[in-house]
């Protein structure tokens, strides 16, 4: 089923007139600036920021403000530590550093395959000394589950995923359990907060903006409304494990970003994981090894380091290489169909209540930022 390619997640131009959204991105970077050059610095507003339409509209924004909704000072960031100092060949030793410098200094951390779209990310965002300050400090917390020598926390919460579609639309649940899916269709989704499995550099950098805001639980969220807003694609498949799995690991390029963040959003102030949270240690015996599944294997040719890093490389460029301007999006009814159960809820980010609960609820844990969530 074809659906039409929606506006790029960057552009806070979605559904709106050109000199509107201009005005507006004018408003927003104005507020950002604002929101900086307090004293403190207003962190609770960056936050609703980079949750709001359109994130935080640019890399070099991103680079004043990611640190800040890390907790990560920029003023005191070491040299590079026994580097020599000489031009670097190419971005891929850079990567090379990056990953080592955070393993040797964190022993606990383990290295997973996956951590490199991460990582790539950050460096072709920031400048390598700043990625590395951040990379740190997102391994030691928000990744710090995905880093052990088990998969074991990794696998519990994915576990969150099921009840959260249940609670929304228990008809694609039970049909998912019937077909004994699982949830390791979305393990790559998690792991690299969907850096590896999307192909516009735009839509990840806007996620990330949307995802170093929020709970660290959050990318699990938006992997569920991703399978609530496939709904129809799912109940027309044939209901066993392959085909709904093959359906569900393929995602689409065109989705909706910015409807599917806000819905993200209402979801996780509707079901916080304390109200989830004894469903998804249910659902831990009923997982299907992890190891059956093909894809689970992330070490291939496009997980090479080198490879991951190429890959990101000639997104970036070729989106600074593209024409200017906004396209139009043109939503097809069938859109508005598939969000009409959680229409229901009343809650929108974009209006602000969800999206201060969701800033205070980050703030609650930024200033200690212990994360580890099972020890």
């Amino acid at each position: 089923m074809k659906r039409s390619r929606s506006v790029g997640a960057s552009s806070p131009l979605n559904g709106i007139g050109k000199q509107d959204g201009d005005s507006r991105r004018k408003r927003k970077v104005a507020e950002i600036s604002q929101a900086l050059n307090v004293t403190p610095v207003d962190v609770a507003a960056l936050r609703r920021m980079a949750i709001s339409e359109g994130g935080l509209l640019t890399d070099e924004i991103r680079c004043k403000v990611w640190p800040r909704l890390l907790n990560v000072p920029t003023d005191t960031l070491p040299e590079k530590p026994g580097m020599p100092d000489k031009q670097r060949e190419d971005l891929q030793e850079e990567l090379i550093d990056i990953i080592l410098r955070v393993l040797g200094r964190n022993t606990q951390l383990h290295y997973y395959q996956g951590y490199h779209d991460i990582v790539v990310t950050f460096l072709l965002v920031l400048d390598e000394r700043l990625a590395t300050a951040l990379v740190e400090k997102l391994s030691t917390h928000h990744l710090r589950d995905f880093m052990d020598p088990t998969m074991d926390n990794t696998k519990h919460i994915l576990n969150y995923l099921m009840p959260i579609i249940e609670r929304i639309n228990p008809e694609v649940h039970d049909f998912m359990q019937q077909a004994e899916v699982g949830t390791i269709f979305a393990l790559s989704w998690l792991i690299t907060w969907f850096g590896h499995v999307l192909s516009d550099f735009r839509h990840v950098v806007r996620l990330y903006d949307f995802f170093l805001a929020c709970h660290p639980l959050m990318p699990i969220y938006f992997a569920a409304v991703i399978v609530l807003y496939r709904e129809d694609e799912v109940l027309d498949c044939e209901c066993d494990m392959a085909s709904v799995h093959h359906l569900l690991s393929q995602i689409p390029q065109d989705l909706p970003y910015e409807t599917l963040i806000s819905r993200a959003g209402d979801l996780f102030v509707q079901f916080p994981p304390s109200e989830l949270a004894r469903e998804a240690a249910q659902q831990y015996s009923q997982q299907t090894a992890a190891s059956t599944f093909k894809d689970f294997d992330l070490v291939s040719e496009q997980q090479r380091p080198d490879s991951v890093l190429r890959r990101r490389l000639r997104e970036k460029q070729a989106l600074e290489g593209a024409a200017a301007g906004a396209m139009v999006a043109t939503a097809q009814p069938t859109v508005a169909r598939r969000f009409v159960r959680l229409a229901v809820m009343g809650l929108t980010v974009a209006l602000g209540a969800a999206a201060l609960t969701l800033v205070n609820t980050a703030l609650e844990w930024v200033p200690k930022l212990d994360l580890h969530l099972f020890p």
